[in-house]
């Protein structure tokens, strides 16, 4: 199930929005449900925040005794099928 994350659609007036919308939330929701239009606790509107994502960098190339250490089976193709574990 993805992680949505909502924020009241007025952060800057406390008396339209609680402590929780007013900082913004998390909420894991299924993909098929509608978007939360309410908060769950004051039940002003709320909207939904675009999410910061994670990206790892690789900052070198992957070795072939990296993938090995790490657990990896490294296979070679060597014909059309035919696989050889290194």
């Amino acid at each position: 199930m993805p992680i949505y994350e909502y924020i009241s659609e007025n952060p800057e007036d406390p008396e339209r929005s609680c402590r929780m919308c007013r900082r913004g939330f998390e909420l894991r929701r299924a993909a098929d449900r509608e978007p939360l239009t309410r908060c769950l606790y004051c039940k002003n509107p709320v909207r939904k925040r675009i999410s910061a994502v994670n990206v790892p960098k690789l900052t070198a190339p992957v070795s072939l005794s990296d993938a090995k250490k790490a657990g990896f089976t490294v296979l070679e193709k060597l014909g059309t099928g035919e696989y050889e574990k290194l």
